[in-house]
């Protein structure tokens, strides 16, 4: 099999001033904004018309059947790419951070597509660009002088269409998982709506002030993240809270002399962490003991209920149900600058609750025997999810090394 370069068997970037030969000023032409390019998906999004006089800047000219690529990160990384098709008067204008490859005629534009689509190309390029952070973009030179397995016409139909196939298939079992996914996860929720929602027997109603010995949020020592120490005293972020789990990633630490500036915020084995600013507002976990001893920065607020009103498990549940979460986000969002829950918010918050800590004791059993059942599940179908896009990345490899087709050929 023929291997080339990409620059031998494209036009590459091909020049704006074709448009300006086959059509007038006045006429209409597709414009494509980087967002409207797909990431696994051939074609492009068309939903903006301008007439070609408009067409002014550093815009990017392509035609039907073109491939178009993102060229900037992270675009490029994520795999935006697609096939010109249906562009109104045949032409199309986009950024100009695209790259445009016009395939000659042993190449087919679907063959190229599945070329670039590769995470290995991705990751090759990725590790070539230059420029400065934030505006990175693939060289020039490492595209032109890539190189791609060139059969017959004959042959890329048929590795062409063995993936549109498998690739539909695949997508086809990832939209039923992850359908599967959404519909455990809302059986969770519906359940704890039901638990915490509307008038229950033998359940009585309080503020969290009633309830507590303690609601507060801590402070950042002096210097901010600088301060931070490799190992120590857990400071629990924002970051590491979680509805009902906590991230240990980006657990920051202090040493002894600092948590000492933070003495009235030290966590006790059961205390309920809540978020109180910022897009994260309302996001509830318990403490986990192999984190103490810990401190809570001034975006997370303890909670420490009083022994015998109502168990910290079950707070954790009540507080990421959604009707409670919805009052939290609605207490948040009425901030004058920004998502905000005040200590005397938290005090305030009414919350109903069985009173019976048999009852509490109860309802956390089945809440927490349903979530871990639910989790597995989730793991289940991540997994599948996970598998499904190797698969993809596996079958991508094997067309463009010749296994693909010779698999076909030897199944015949």
């Amino acid at each position: 099999m023929r291997v080339v370069k990409l620059k031998d068997c494209c036009i590459i970037k091909p020049p704006k001033a074709e448009a300006k030969k086959l059509l007038n000023e006045t006429d209409m032409v597709s414009f494509v904004p980087m967002n409207n390019l797909g990431i696994n998906r051939k074609d492009l999004v068309l939903d903006e018309q301008k007439p070609l006089s408009q067409v002014t800047g550093s815009y990017t000219y392509f035609a039907d059947n073109d491939v178009l690529l993102a060229k900037i990160t992270p675009c490029f990384e994520n795999g935006k790419l697609g096939i010109a098709k249906g562009l109104t008067n045949g032409i199309g204008f986009g950024s100009s951070e695209f790259i445009v490859f016009r395939p000659n005629k042993e190449l087919l534009a679907e063959y190229l597509y599945y070329f670039l689509l590769r995470p290995i190309f991705r990751e090759e390029g990725a590790a070539v660009m230059t420029g400065a952070v934030g505006h990175r973009r693939v060289p020039k030179e490492f595209i032109e002088h890539t190189e791609i397995p060139l059969p017959s016409i004959e042959e890329q139909k048929q590795i062409v269409a063995t993936l549109d196939q498998a690739f539909a298939d695949i997508d086809k079992a990832r939209e039923t998982t992850e359908k599967n996914l959404d519909n455990v996860t809302e059986l969770f929720e519906s359940c704890l709506q039901q638990t915490f929602r509307g008038n229950h027997e033998g359940w009585v109603t309080n503020s969290l002030k009633l309830i507590t010995s303690k609601i507060g949020s801590g402070a950042t020592p002096r210097g901010g993240k600088a301060a931070y120490k490799s190992e120590g005293i857990s400071l629990i972020r924002s970051m590491n809270v979680h509805d009902r789990q906590f991230m240990e990633k980006d657990l920051a630490f202090i040493d002894e002399n600092q948590a000492s500036k933070l003495s009235n915020v030290e966590l006790n084995e059961g205390d309920v962490l809540l978020n109180i600013t910022g897009a994260s507002v309302a996001r509830c976990c318990l403490v986990q003991k192999e984190y103490l001893p810990a401190r809570v920065n001034q975006h997370v607020s303890i909670i420490r209920v009083r022994p015998g009103t109502i168990r910290p498990e079950l707070l954790c549940f009540l507080l990421t149900s959604k009707y409670y979460k919805d009052l939290l986000l609605g207490i948040g969002e009425a901030g004058s600058t920004r998502q905000a829950i005040t200590k005397a918010q938290i005090e305030s918050f009414e919350i109903s609750y069985p009173i019976e800590l048999k009852d509490q004791h109860d309802f956390i059993n089945k809440l927490s025997t349903l979530e871990a059942n639910v989790l597995k599940l989730k793991s289940i179908y991540l997994g599948k999810i996970e598998a499904l896009s190797e698969l993809k990345s596996s079958l991508l490899q094997k067309a463009f090394t010749g296994e693909l087709t010779q698999s076909k050929g030897a199944a015949a």
